[in-house]
């Protein structure tokens, strides 16, 4: 600081023990301005709801017949078994490895 800076200061006044700062008046806060009138958004409509999807449990992959299991979906050719192919409508997409088998086509 510079000594023109030093004199332009009040001197501080040393505080002792259980003496408290005398603070200097606050400022009244600001008013904030008044809001203008804001032309208001037309109103969206409401998204409809998302419709959630049944979990594939681990009996739909699986038949039971005369105490025999039948597996309902082909094993991936790749990855072998317990990898089970995707039904894709005219295809079986293995979800590990990509390999597509696709179904014969229907006459």
């Amino acid at each position: 600081m510079s000594k023109k800076a030093k004199e332009a200061e009040p001197p501080k006044k040393e505080l002792k023990k259980g003496e408290k700062v005398e603070e200097a008046p606050k400022e009244a806060p600001k008013e904030a301005p008044a809001e203008e009138a804001k032309p208001e958004k037309p109103q969206k409509a409401p998204k409809p709801e998302k419709k959630k999807k049944k979990e594939k449990r681990i009996h739909t992959l699986y038949k039971l017949e005369n105490d025999k299991v039948q597996r309902l979906r082909p094993v991936c050719e790749r990855c072998g078994p317990g990898y089970f192919m995707a039904d894709h409508g005219n295809r079986y997409t293995c979800g590990h490895c990509g390999f597509t088998r696709y179904k014969p086509a229907e006459k």
